[in-house]
C-alpha cells in the first residue's frame, strides 16, 4: 500500500509524535536526550521548522511546530530521526530499526487548541506518574515556556499574547497547569495525532479544505487503543 500523502501547510502549528519500534527505548541514559535535543534544535533551525513545546518520553517524542514551507517538518523529521538511530545504534551496538516507522502529525487550531495541545504535551510525565509536577521532568519544554528558563524554542503568537511581558506570559503560561486536561480534550488530542485528523473545530476544517483545496479525508471517532507504555499519548 503507498504511504499517505504528507502534507504541511506553512505558517500552521501540527502536533507530531514518534514512537519507538515495538515499545522500545529511544532513551536510554541523559546524554541520549541531550543528543536528540542538539539534532531537534540544528535542524528545525536549517529547515525552518519553529519548535514550540516538546516533550522526550522514554518510548516516545512530542513536538508542537510549526513549519515555514511544506518541507520544514518533513525534512526535520526524517534528518533528527535518521541520525538520533544512527547514533543509538553506534552507541550500543545494536542493529534494525529504532523508530515505529514514520512520524504521525495533526493540524492544531491555533486559537482554540494551541495551548491546551502544548499543556497536553508537557504534562505527558505528570499523566504518566513519571513526577508529580511538570517542573520536575527534565526532558520537556516546560521550564522554558512556564518558568522562563533560557531556550531555543520560538514562541508562537498565542503564547505571546499571555502577557506583555516574559514575566507574565510565564506566570500565565504557569496558572493553566492548575487544572488538567479535561477526558473529552485528551480524547479529542489522541484521537488526532492517531488518526492524522485536525485538532479542530469543524468549521476551521471545512474553511482550510476549502481554503487550501485539500481534504482531510474522514478520521474515525472515539479514543485510539494505547500502544506503549510511560506515557498518555
Amino acid at each position: 500500500m503507498p504511504r499517505r500523502n504528507r502534507s504541511y501547510l506553512p505558517e500552521l502549528p501540527y502536533h507530531i509524535v514518534q514512537r519507538g519500534n515495538n515499545k522500545q527505548t529511544c532513551f536510554i541514559e541523559p546524554e541520549n536526550y541531550h543528543y536528540y535535543l542538539f539534532l531537534l534544535e540544528s535542524s528545525s533551525k536549517r529547515y525552518q521548522a519553529s519548535i514550540h513545546s516538546y516533550c522526550l518520553m522514554t518510548n516516545h517524542i512530542h513536538l508542537l511546530a510549526t513549519p515555514t514551507t511544506k518541507e520544514s517538518i518533513s525534512n526535520t523529521m526524517k534528518v533528527v530521526g535518521s541520525r538520533y538511530a544512527q547514533y543509538i545504534n553506534k552507541k550500543y551496538k545494536r542493529t534494525g530499526t529504532l523508530w515505529e516507522g514514520r512520524h504521525r502529525s495533526c493540524l492544531v487550531q491555533t486559537d482554540k487548541y494551541f495551548l491546551t495541545c502544548s499543556r497536553y504535551i508537557e504534562l505527558n510525565p505528570v499523566t504518566a506518574k513519571m513526577v508529580k509536577q511538570p517542573e520536575e521532568y527534565e526532558w520537556s519544554s516546560y521550564k522554558a515556556n512556564a518558568l522562563g528558563h533560557s531556550s531555543w524554542l520560538q514562541k508562537h503568537n498565542v503564547y505571546n499574547q499571555l502577557g506583555k511581558n516574559k514575566q507574565q506570559r510565564c506566570k500565565t503560561y504557569r496558572e493553566l497547569f492548575d487544572s488538567y486536561i479535561t477526558v473529552p480534550e485528551r480524547e479529542l488530542i489522541e484521537a488526532s495525532i492517531h488518526y492524522s485528523q485536525p485538532l479542530a473545530e469543524e468549521s476551521f476544517r471545512n474553511r482550510i479544505e476549502k481554503e487550501y483545496e485539500i481534504s482531510f479525508g474522514q478520521g474515525k471517532r472515539g479514543r485510539p487503543k494505547s500502544n506503549h507504555n510511560n506515557a498518555t499519548g
